[in-house]
């Protein structure tokens, strides 16, 4: 993977967590859930490309990122707890059927998610612009 791939993903995390952000002022807490994994979806995406890593299944990203990140030390293990939080929550505002994400599993989520951008920009300063507004 490109550096080039990587800062789009970089992009790509900073739009989901403004928009997580707006979502959950205006009361969309399923959708702000949502926007809020895939900040810290993209963010670790990002990290991972430039190591030349790719995933293909939320699965294996979550895998890794216990594994190659919180495991190594690279990463805190609350860290590694922010991105399953915001997985599981996502799950919920996706496919929770009758069960919704209340604001304070959203606001948990979009911290959780901030938290994770913030270490991946503090990760490589040079690569990832910090993030707007934190």
């Amino acid at each position: 993977m490109t550096a080039e791939y990587a800062r789009t993903e970089w992009d790509r995390a900073l739009e989901a967590f403004q928009a997580a952000q707006l979502l959950v002022a205006h009361g969309g807490f399923d959708s702000a859930a949502s926007r809020a994994y895939y900040a810290a979806f993209h963010g670790a995406t990002a990290l991972f490309a430039l190591e030349g890593r790719t995933f293909t299944k939320h699965s294996a990203l979550e895998t890794a990122v216990h594994r190659d990140l919180v495991k190594t030390g690279r990463w805190s293990v609350d860290l590694g707890r922010d991105y399953s939080f915001c997985l599981d929550v996502r799950g919920v505002g996706d496919y929770g059927s009758d069960v919704r994400v209340d604001a304070n599993q959203a606001t948990d989520a979009i911290e959780a998610a901030r938290r994770i951008l913030h270490a991946v920009h503090d990760a490589l300063p040079s690569e990832f612009p910090a993030v707007p507004g934190t």
